[in-house]
């Protein structure tokens, strides 16, 4: 019985990962595509690519677990900033932002 129960606990678990993968992935593309615009000072740009990375990243977060979630929360957290500052057409302190969720990112796809 303890072998079944280890085993569903095993399933269950990669499955979580495999949700949050594809929200990971995109969320990844719009926030590279976040730093590229900040870096040319376009904080508007900026601002229409971190929001559909937040939007993905908030999903991943869902389903995500352990230290992957842990990344993944760190990243929503620097993408709302991104965009509070690319609204104020803060490009250089957006970028940073946005870099810092790239990070994130690519550390929970780890």
């Amino acid at each position: 019985m303890k072998k079944i129960f280890a085993g569903i606990a095993f399933l269950f678990s990669l499955s979580a990962a495999v949700f949050a993968e594809p929200h990971t992935d995109a969320a990844l593309e719009h926030a590279n595509a976040a730093v590229t615009h900040g870096k040319a000072g376009h904080a508007n740009v900026l601002v229409e690519h971190a929001t559909p990375a937040l939007e993905h990243a908030m999903a991943a977060s869902l389903v995500a677990k352990g230290v992957a979630k842990s990344h993944i929360d760190e990243a929503v957290t620097e993408l709302e900033s991104a965009i509070e500052h690319g609204k104020m057409d803060h490009a250089d302190v957006a970028t940073k932002h946005a870099e810092a969720a790239v990070t994130h990112l690519n550390a929970a796809g780890k």
